[in-house]
């Protein structure tokens, strides 16, 4: 076998050619450039996604773990954050088959969470707490004489600016809240939200020259909730104003004042001053502010009495009437008596305190959530006025803030155009943000986000305090509200109810058709509030509720289990030269009655 001998060997190998020992690799075409590039893309979104699932999965154990505690309120918020997690991520989820199962898996798992909560309640909405007067409007209870006779004897010592009175139909009501659990447990949480606005409204009845006991019609009529809507008459607002009529409040497409506290509250005082001209008597004005003035003041003429319990005892009054000033009268002596009827334990809510500024621009709730650091329902509970997540344009509004961050507040807004405010974000940088983040985030481009803060679109975002993004109004990241039908809904009626179109609660939701399952959640871009009504037997239906109908205020509607009447303007009180006949202060010995009102508040 012939060879080559080592000193061959070695020449062969120096003259050998470089590209025989080790052959350069050739450079990258730029299709394969691409490709490299659009796999690192890929693996960057699958790891966003997945990063995201993660996420997702966190909000939604937590919920589950709230739910199995019982804590309902906190369940929903975790379910909610779970899906606004996907909705705002900036990531197309029908792109993404592995987000659109979560996204599936997660609504369905929610809805059907939300159906068991349904059996044994009011899922997972908070329960609606009906006012004093609601609770007590079918209940038949006998009078106890010592009840009587125990608040007959506390009258020398009840302070009251109202001239009280103490009979067998006050005492009816005393013994309702003070001896039952279900009237105890009402005027007890009416008591305690009171704290909220008592001072409020004391300054504002002394400042008004109104008696300050007048404060308690607000047991009647709402339980101290400012958001309290009756849902068959549209009455709304603390002092339960109806949505027609002249009190001296803005009602458009974007605010409703009769949701405003202090600004109903004067509304309401200048009211009941009104009526107590008209009538000459505070029990009189306080029956006209349940019936109306009108109604009223026909009574007194048909019967000669110009005295609220002669009308009762004729029976010139309807029955709804008929028991709001006693159960007034009632809430009153209790108020000054907590503990000898059995009130030992109110503890008065925290009064509401904000920092109120001025502005007669546009600007977005979310806008603002970011630049005091406040959550959206934070500044939707402190502004129950406002209808959109949008405050009017070119009209005065007083938005209020969390206590303590109204310079901030003012100090932020002045890097914002007062043009963009209804659509621009404030983004408060986070250590690993980039440009590139950021406006993915928001789903603009680098080179308008940069542009927008006169940055360049390379530049790193360290010792940026924050960023402003232009966000164009036209796809501004939603709040995710998720609506679950009800049964009698159709994407019709559910599209009406939110102020969008039908086709784009259509595509939102991937449906066709008008029909809607009962239960099925549905995801809205409303420009306004959720709307959460319940059908009521009662007069004032207690719940929240978000764009109503109609311009401004009063007399409120207050319907009964069947029929209404057709309401009727306040006449004038005028002298008939007919003798009114003198007031009785005695009581009749009949038990009180509630019953269910078949009249409507007229309106003045």
């Amino acid at each position: 076998m012939a060879g080559c001998t080592p000193t061959q060997h070695a020449k062969s190998t120096q003259n050998a050619s470089p590209q025989a020992t080790a052959p350069a690799l050739p450079s990258p075409t730029p299709e394969q450039k691409q490709a490299a590039s659009v796999q690192q893309a890929k693996t960057q979104q699958e790891q966003r996604v997945q990063s995201l699932i993660e996420q997702v999965e966190k909000a939604y154990a937590d919920g589950q773990s709230s739910y199995r505690k019982g804590n309902l309120p906190a369940a929903k918020s975790e379910f909610d954050r779970a899906v606004d997690l996907m909705l705002t991520s900036g990531i197309d989820i029908k792109g993404e088959p592995q987000l659109q199962d979560e996204f599936d898996r997660i609504v369905d798992a929610v809805n059907a969470l939300e159906m068991e909560a349904l059996k044994q309640g009011n899922g997972f909405a908070p329960k609606e707490e009906p006012s004093p007067a609601d609770v007590a409007s079918d209940v038949t209870f006998a009078v106890d004489p010592n009840i009587v006779a125990k608040a007959q004897s506390q009258l020398a010592t009840t302070k009251s600016d109202l001239p009280l009175v103490v009979n067998d139909y006050v005492a009816a009501f005393i013994n309702f809240f003070a001896n039952t659990q279900k009237g105890h447990n009402t005027l007890l949480h009416s008591f305690e939200r009171s704290g909220r606005y008592k001072g409020m409204i004391q300054r504002v009845m002394a400042e008004e020259g109104v008696p300050q006991d007048l404060i308690y019609l607000a047991v009647a009529e709402s339980g101290f909730q400012p958001r309290a809507v009756n849902g068959r008459s549209g009455a709304g607002g603390m002092w339960q104003f109806m949505p027609r009529g002249n009190y001296g409040l803005t009602r458009n497409g974007f605010m409703d004042e009769r949701f405003d506290p202090e600004k109903s509250t004067r509304a309401y005082a200048r009211y009941m001053k009104f009526l107590y001209d008209q009538l000459g008597d505070w029990y009189l004005a306080m029956a006209a502010y349940d019936w109306g003035a009108g109604n009223v003041q026909r009574a007194v003429e048909k019967t000669g009495y110009a005295d609220f319990w002669e009308l009762y005892k004729r029976n010139n009054l309807p029955g709804e009437t008929k028991n709001y000033v006693p159960e007034i009268l009632a809430a009153i002596i209790i108020a000054n008596h907590p503990t000898q009827y059995g009130f030992d334990e109110i503890t008065l809510d925290p009064p509401v305190v904000t920092d109120t500024v001025t502005i007669n621009y546009s600007v977005d709730l979310r806008l603002v959530s970011d630049l005091v650091d406040a959550p959206i329902d934070e500044l939707e509970a402190l502004n129950p006025s406002l209808l959109r997540l949008t405050t009017p344009a070119d009209t005065a509004f007083d938005l209020h803030l969390p206590a303590g961050s109204a310079l901030v507040y003012q100090r932020r807004i002045e890097q914002i155009p007062e043009s963009k405010r209804n659509s621009w974000r404030y983004h408060p940088v986070a250590p690993d943000d980039t440009l590139s983040s950021v406006a993915r985030t928001y789903r603009v481009t680098v080179s308008e986000l940069s542009a927008a803060n006169q940055l360049s679109e390379s530049a790193s975002l360290s010792g940026i305090e924050a960023l402003v993004v232009p966000v164009p109004p036209s796809i501004a990241p939603s709040h995710g509200v998720l609506y679950t039908a009800r049964r009698g809904d159709t994407l019709v009626s559910i599209a009406d109810r939110f102020g969008v179109s039908l086709s784009q609660l259509r595509r939102w939701n991937n449906l066709s058709g008008f029909k809607v399952a009962p239960g099925r959640r549905l995801r809205i871009a409303e420009p306004a509030h959720v709307v959460r009504t319940r059908t009521s037997s009662h007069r004032r239906g207690a719940t929240a509720v978000a764009s109503l109908r109609d311009p401004a205020p009063k007399s409120k509607l207050r319907t009964g289990a069947t029929t209404t009447q057709k309401k009727t303007r306040a006449a004038k009180h005028t002298a008939t030269g007919t003798a009114l006949k003198s007031q009785k202060k005695s009581g009749s010995g009949v038990a009180a009655k509630r019953k269910s009102s078949q009249h409507t508040r007229a309106s003045n």
